[in-house]
């Protein structure tokens, strides 16, 4: 029988830009004080190894991205897979990826577990400058645990094509995870205003329309060039007294910019995923993806 108490955390994450050595030394240390608080899982943000303006800065070459750019099982997954082997927990961050035997770029979030190297996901919607230096992945990636599939898209996966979440709900996940790189245009007016209507409702979307846990990790404050806004959180649903879904912020807040991790237990039972199970109406479940296909 899967598990259903889980404690997340996940770390408002500020990148210092180009600098893998002194990131990874940073998430080892926030990994390991998050699992001495208590976590089961941790989640980075997207790009958090190397940066994310490092990628997208046309005046570094392509074969220094390469160069910086690891394997799944290269040094700094390795690193990180002895933390969660020490502390009996689950690591997933953002990273740019090379397969070994091919010098293609994807925007991929690495999976560890207790027991070593689970697998990455690469990004399939890269947003707008990321296409200049990695391709589109092209599969969906979840991860077995204790507590059932956990599955996970990066960004602009989760805020514009919410077929992605809605087909990993489909298989079985409650809890969904977005590392993810989301600007705060400053100093503009009103950017923070911009920020949050754009971060969070999309995020609140997801839990109301599918009823699972979500975790989003963001980056916070400068990279390189741009600002990015935190708001780093674990939401999820709350039933109310008329059985209808409700969202709570279970950890974070969508307005905080302080780098930190923010953590606390969920009760994955209430991810009941109603759309995928059996009507006591019509004895199927509502959603339909042999009719969905007929649109291609």
């Amino acid at each position: 029988m899967k598990k259903g108490i889980l404690t997340v955390a996940v770390i408002n994450f500020k990148v210092e830009t180009g600098n893998k050595e002194l990131n990874l030394s940073r998430m080892i240390g926030f990994s390991i004080a998050a699992a001495k608080r208590g976590a089961d899982l941790v989640l980075f943000p997207e790009m958090c190894l190397m940066g994310y303006d490092y990628f997208i800065n046309e005046e570094i070459s392509i074969n220094e991205k390469i160069k910086s750019t690891e394997t799944l099982h290269g040094p700094s997954c390795l690193a990180l897979a002895e933390i969660a082997k020490q502390y009996g927990i689950y690591i997933v961050f953002g990273a740019s990826e090379k397969r070994e035997d091919s010098n293609t770029l994807y925007n991929s979030a690495f999976a560890i577990g207790p027991e070593g190297v689970i697998g990455s996901y690469q990004k399939m919607h890269p947003f707008e400058t990321e296409s200049i230096w990695c391709e589109k992945g092209e599969s969906p990636f979840m991860f077995d645990t204790e507590w059932g599939p956990i599955s996970i898209g990066i960004c602009f996966d989760t805020y514009q094509f919410p077929e992605l979440m809605r087909h990993y709900v489909s298989k079985g996940s409650r809890l969904y995870l977005n590392p993810t790189a989301v600007v705060e245009e400053i100093p503009k007016e009103c950017s923070r205003k911009a920020f949050i209507n754009y971060y969070a409702p999309t995020l609140e979307y997801g839990v109301l329309c599918n009823t699972i846990f979500i975790a989003s990790a963001n980056l916070t404050g400068f990279d390189d060039v741009n600002y990015f806004g935190g708001g780093s959180a674990i939401i999820g649903p709350k039933i109310n007294a008329f059985f209808e879904t409700d969202v709570t912020y279970y950890a974070g807040d969508k307005d905080n910019v302080q780098e930190g991790i923010y953590l606390n237990t969920i009760d994955l039972s209430l991810a009941m995923c109603p759309l995928f199970k059996n009507s006591k109406y019509t004895g199927k479940p509502d959603y339909r993806p042999e009719i969905y296909k007929k649109f291609l």
